[in-house]
């Protein structure tokens, strides 16, 4: 018998569920489950509770969001969705959760793969640098590759594996430990440790984690914690905010969690990519007019695990309009053009931080215009380096660097 939705308004409940299938749920679980009108799922998963299912099984549907769009139509009938572990830890509870209030909603989860992985590795969880590479680019692991670290990453597939160990040897990691846990928790589990550089597993469960023990080789592109990466680890034709400089520039900027940067004249893509590697929630868009830099910002994006960053390829100020509201602007190149400084001050969300670099004499003369009108903090940078002079050695200069900062009032 289906019963209604329950006394305290929850008409949707999400229940997590391992390979274990009813076994690992509890009672509580299963009656909601066997009383649901509906209940949606993976194919995987509606197979692993079928025998409790009374209702009608839906299978998700591609894309998503349609599925999504069926949960929410039910609203007020008893419905239950299956997912994967824990729903709120890189799942589905979290998509649903954008649409469906706390109030309407009971989660049941069971433990995540990470949490079962690092069981079987004797990890500390608290200690252990969790991401998700499922659906996603595998890329975002590369901030994660610091010598000694312990790192658990969920993957897409059965290649998944493989192509993460490619990666570990292709950027000087291939010395890690490298384990593949499958299908954790099921008949089918199976746990391989081999060293990354070593890859030779065959027959991989789709369903797998990957944990892996860094070890760093010599060479190996670390991407260190402070700002002010070598300069030498992007690409770029020297169109670069240059590493000492970037480090004061990104001070001036003061990166919050979540927020968003617009990076006027984008170059290389330097002051974004390190804005994007402050926090995995940061957000940037790189607004460059040159084609080959733009592609270039997407490849340094890549390269350092922030692929998410957004290239815009035009000319400010037109290139700006559309563009979501900004927390932050850096302007590096381009700002003396007509109209830039304007656009970039009127589009500034009120508390915003706009940090201005100027190398020339006419971007610097906006600067000062700007400050003596809008007030805000000037900076003169100079840096010179210890250089061959004959047989002796002697400072050579750097070009020096005007840095206007500025704070939007509210």
């Amino acid at each position: 018998m289906v019963e209604t939705t329950s006394s305290d308004g929850r008409w949707l409940t999400v229940i997590g569920i391992g390979e274990d299938g009813l076994a690992g749920l509890g009672d509580e679980a299963k009656r909601v489950l066997a009383s649901a009108a509906v209940v949606f799922g993976g194919k995987r998963h509606i197979a692993l509770a079928q025998t409790a299912i009374t209702g009608e099984r839906r299978c998700w549907l591609s894309p998503f969001e349609r599925s999504v769009d069926e949960v929410v139509a039910l609203r007020g009938t008893p419905v239950v969705v299956l997912a994967s572990g824990d729903p709120f830890f890189f799942g589905v509870g979290v998509t649903l959760g954008r649409r469906i209030g706390r109030e309407e909603m009971r989660v049941i989860p069971a433990p995540s793969a990470f949490s079962l992985a690092a069981s079987r590795m004797g990890w500390a969880l608290q200690d252990t640098v969790m991401v998700s590479l499922h659906g996603r680019p595998l890329d975002l692991v590369r901030p994660h590759l610091q010598p000694g670290s312990r790192v658990i990453a969920l993957t897409s597939d059965e290649q998944g594996p493989e192509e993460l160990a490619r990666l570990l040897t292709e950027e000087g990691f291939g010395a890690s430990r490298l384990t593949v846990l499958e299908a954790l928790g099921g008949e089918r589990e199976r746990v391989t440790s081999f060293v990354a550089s070593a890859f030779a597993i065959s027959g991989i469960d789709p369903l797998n984690v990957c944990a892996i023990e860094v070890q760093a080789d010599q060479d190996a592109r670390v991407l260190t914690l402070a700002s002010g990466l070598d300069d030498g680890l992007f690409e770029h034709d020297g169109q670069i905010t240059k590493r000492k400089i970037r480090a004061v520039t990104l001070s001036a900027l003061a990166p919050r969690r979540g927020e968003l940067l617009w990076d006027i004249g984008g170059g290389s893509g330097s002051i974004s990519v390190e804005w994007m590697l402050c926090d995995p929630e940061m957000r940037a868009i790189a607004i460059e007019a040159s084609p080959e830099r733009a592609a270039r910002i997407s490849r340094n994006a890549a390269r350092f695990g922030v692929p998410d960053l957004r290239v815009v390829v035009g000319a400010a100020p037109a290139a700006l309009e559309g563009l979501p509201v900004p927390d932050a602007i850096f302007i590096g190149g381009g700002g003396s053009e007509d109209g830039v400084m304007e656009a970039a001050l009127s589009a500034l969300r009120l508390g915003g931080r706009l940090v201005a670099n100027a190398v020339t004499t006419e971007m610097e003369v906006v600067l000062l215009a700007c400050q003596a009108k809008l007030g805000g903090s000037l900076t003169r940078i100079e840096i010179a380096r210890a250089s061959p002079v004959g047989s002796m050695t002697g400072w050579k200069p750097a070009m020096p660097v005007t840095q206007w900062t500025w704070v939007k009032p509210v």
